[in-house]
């Protein structure tokens, strides 16, 4: 998902942004021009250093170091304590198909959700005192967290009413052209 909205930001032509088979589900982007970028830091690290018109890391130093920790939180602690504890547990028997299915674990959901409702406070601070997450732009943090609350948000796991400081932002990201992919994916 976050692979697809930093191509999608940057305004990117390319022949492809997706997994090659399920058991590589790593993205892979293949420019115009043959290059290949596989895995999410590569793939951004090219885009970045080839497509410098539409920058996700900010140029003030202070901003970039506070974008790029949003963006490793929403990619590995974020992503690990919430979005896979909800979305693998709720999600994962019933879409995967998978040959041994079980209850989901509702222990796991509710650590999940809890990490939620702790994660949630923060957003909405860092998005009130600087406009987005790191600074007055979006950036790569804000479309990371933004990609790892949009699985959320699809299983209806987000209680945005409590939180309506990180609602709005949301929106803000949601309504982005770059989110507008991620709006039209369907669970087959």
């Amino acid at each position: 998902r976050l692979a697809r909205m930093v191509v999608a930001e940057k305004r990117v032509a390319c022949d492809q942004v997706q997994a090659e088979d399920a058991r590589n589900p790593m993205p892979i982007f293949i420019d115009l021009d043959g290059t290949r970028a596989e895995g999410l830091w590569a793939i951004i690290d090219h885009l970045e250093g080839n497509y410098p018109d539409y920058p996700l890391a900010p140029e003030d130093a202070a901003e970039r170091r506070e974008s790029l920790r949003w963006l490793d939180w929403a990619m590995g602690a974020f992503h690990e304590q919430v979005t896979q504890r909800i979305a693998y547990e709720k999600g994962g028997q019933r879409y995967t198909g998978a040959p041994h299915r079980r209850a989901p674990d509702m222990n796991l959901i509710r650590a999940g959700r809890e990490e939620l409702r702790v994660s949630l406070p923060a957003i909405g601070r860092a998005a009130e005192s600087n406009g987005n997450l790191a600074g007055r732009a979006p950036s790569l943090g804000d479309f990371a967290v933004a990609a790892q609350l949009s699985v959320l948000d699809y299983l209806g796991e987000v209680p945005w009413s409590e939180f309506p400081t990180a609602a709005e932002w949301y929106v803000r990201i949601k309504s982005r052209p770059s989110f507008r992919s991620l709006l039209g994916d369907r669970v087959p």
